[in-house]
Parts: structure tokens; sequence; C-alpha cells
């Protein structure tokens, strides 16, 4: 696992997202991470899975130590607003 990535799935949905969500197995040409794109862009919790799916294959394809470097910086501003 690395710091960011497209967040993991618990296994036992693995292969059932695989057939039915447009482009979910995508995701895992990278590790999986910590933190990621979609949750900085508040797709986390109780959002759509398929929306999470294209904004983590936005990820990958736009992948830069940039954008992990605004990826991290976000989750660290996100994780001081919430601790207040």
């Amino acid at each position: 696992m690395s710091l960011v990535g497209p967040r993991p799935e618990r296994p036992e949905f693995v292969d059932v997202f695989g057939e039915h969500v447009y482009r979910y197995n995508e995701r895992h040409r990278v590790k999986s991470g910590i933190t990621g794109w979609a949750q900085i862009n508040g797709l986390r919790g109780k959002t759509s899975l398929a929306d999470r799916v294209e904004w983590d294959n936005w990820y990958i394809e736009n992948w830069s130590p940039w954008l992990d470097l605004k990826i991290l910086l976000a989750t660290v501003a996100a994780a001081l607003r919430s601790a207040e």
C-alpha cells in the first residue's frame, strides 16, 4: 500500500464490482493508497462507487509527483479542519 492511490476495496466485493462497475478493474493498475483523488474531492463513505472509480482512473491516467503532493497536502488540510 502507498500513501496516495485508489482506496482498497474489501476482497469479497472486488469480483462483484469487477463484473458490474464500468472500468472498475482498471484501478488495480497501481497500488492502493491511504488517501486518494476521489477522497479529497468528497467521494468517500456512502457515495457512488462508479463515480469513485472514474475519479480513481483519472488519477491513474494523470499521475505525477506533483499530483500526489497536492493530494497529500489536501488530506492534511482536511484532517486539520475536521479536528477543529
